[in-house]
């Protein structure tokens, strides 16, 4: 994601709002894909984070994941949503698989 936008949603407890990244164009072998070969990606942009889930003893669990974090996440995981024209998935911070770390 090149330019940062606010969106208009606060997810709550442990909930994370994920900007999806484009789906792959070609394949490992240079092949290009029609639309309707492409897979949903799995892939996403950490755009809004929740302030963690509410424990036992009435204090917050530490949220591991926060805004700018590229995450993967379960194919079936979270739900869909579309906010001013833009697509984004909410997901509860255990269906994150992995958070993706860039190394130089």
């Amino acid at each position: 994601m090149s330019a940062k936008k606010n969106i208009n949603l606060k997810p709550l407890e442990d909930r994370i709002v994920v900007k999806p990244l484009d789906a792959e164009e070609k394949t490992a072998g240079g092949i290009i894909l029609p639309d309707s070969a492409k897979e949903k990606p799995q892939r996403g942009v950490v755009v809004a984070a929740g302030v963690g889930r509410l424990l036992d003893n009435g204090k917050r669990a530490e949220m591991n994941i926060v805004v700018g974090d590229e995450v993967i996440y379960g194919k079936y995981s979270g739900s869909d949503v579309e906010v001013d024209g833009e697509e984004y998935k909410i997901l509860r911070e255990s269906d994150v698989l992995a958070k993706v770390v860039k190394t130089a």
